[in-house]
């Protein structure tokens, strides 16, 4: 049975809303990438709290921004039939500027590790991303 061109367009629109969330990301533009948020955003951070809404995530990228300078290659989109789910798998390539309390001194270290996330999407925005890395690789690179 072949897909619907609905489901089609669905499952398209959600690969460009990750992807043009990605590009965001990767140009450190936090205004696009908060174009691609619903307002109820729920942000599920690898290791740490859940956080709602545009205001809780835009000061986590601010946090982010200080602590860390990251780019993301090697980037993945997975769509579900209907275009409500989505998942994405990058490698995270990334220099340590900050230190973060209860983490390993910053010195400019370098680091790269597998990642992924998982997104819900309602009306053309992400609703919830959920990030996934291995914080015990991340700690051992910088550490060294």
């Amino acid at each position: 049975m072949s897909e619907s061109t609905q489901e089609s367009t669905a499952r398209q629109a959600t690969a460009a809303l990750i992807r043009r969330y990605y590009d965001a990301f990767n140009s450190a533009d936090t205004e696009a990438m908060l174009t691609c948020l619903a307002d109820d955003i729920i942000h599920d951070v690898n290791q740490g709290e859940r956080r709602q809404g545009k205001e809780k995530f835009t000061a986590f990228l601010g946090r982010m921004g200080h602590h860390y300078e990251e780019k993301l290659d090697d980037i993945t989109v997975l769509v579900s039939k209907d275009g409500t789910r989505a998942a994405a798998e990058f490698n995270v390539s990334g220099k340590y500027l900050q230190t973060e309390p209860g983490l390993p001194d910053a010195a400019g270290q370098t680091y790269r590790l597998p990642a992924g996330a998982f997104f819900a999407i309602r009306d053309g925005k992400i609703t919830r991303v959920t990030t996934y890395y291995n914080l015990t690789d991340w700690i051992a690179q910088v550490a060294g």
